[in-house]
């Protein structure tokens, strides 16, 4: 999926809790991201939150999140917190962070 050639990407930091640690989140984020042509990356936070940085068209990013909300099987998403800026262009690709 490609942004509009009008439409200037965006970089979105996303922060989802819930049952969301140890059910294979960061791959499936990974996957997702991947299959959508976004680039960022997701990691585990100690508090048992996952935290992602994404970058991409608006209208992609928010299918993106939609799959999130849904996330893997054993996953239970309670609520996600969206902060958008303009995007950075620091990545190329997606990536699981450790």
């Amino acid at each position: 999926m490609t942004q509009s050639a009008d439409e200037p990407p965006v970089w979105a930091h996303i922060l989802v809790v819930g049952h969301v640690q140890g059910v294979g989140f960061r791959a499936f984020a990974a996957r997702t991201a991947t299959g959508l042509d976004l680039s960022g990356g997701v990691r585990n936070l100690d508090d048992g939150r996952v935290e992602l940085e994404v970058e991409g068209g608006k209208p992609v990013i928010e299918i993106f999140l939609r799959e999130l909300k849904v996330g893997p099987p054993a996953a239970h998403v309670r609520t996600i917190e969206v902060e958008w800026r303009p995007a950075t262009g620091r990545y190329s690709h997606f990536d699981i962070w450790y």
